[in-house]
């Protein structure tokens, strides 16, 4: 064996580890991971050592966050993942991850507005209570 083709194979070893260890991380953007996997399946394509777009698709859904699990199970179970095309999925999630951002900022205003509520009487009872003992005194 050629030190040419050995390090082509040491190359091909790394990317495929890369490949099957990809996991997408709770707060990165389906860009962000997306443009991580691609590296990595065109890096393997330049050796050619590519492996099917069926199992790209695939390997991308496994990869992501379990809060993504709900989407994924939908995703399975109305689409035929062996036809999906990579880019459709990626388009898919990222119009999913819109509207996760957005449930999110209406929540964290919500919460936002329950501890107010929640400090402003808490105040108040404190004021009550300064006022009552004020006046048994």
């Amino acid at each position: 064996m050629s030190s040419n083709s050995q390090v082509k194979d040491n190359e091909i070893d790394l990317l495929v580890q890369q490949y099957e260890q990809f996991t997408i991380l709770e707060e990165e953007s389906i860009d962000s991971g997306f443009a991580r996997f691609n590296t990595i399946i065109t890096s393997l394509k330049a050796l050619d050592e590519g492996f099917s777009s069926k199992n790209y698709v695939r390997k991308f859904l496994r990869a992501l966050h379990h809060k993504w699990r709900e989407k994924v199970r939908l995703i399975e179970e109305s689409k035929n993942l062996s036809s999906l095309d990579l880019d459709e999925l990626i388009d898919n999630l990222k119009v999913h991850e819109v509207v996760m951002e957005k449930d999110f900022e209406i929540y964290r205003g919500k919460k936002e507005r329950v501890k107010s509520i929640a400090l402003k009487a808490k105040k108040e009872s404190t004021d009550d209570e300064t006022l009552k003992s004020g006046s048994d005194a």
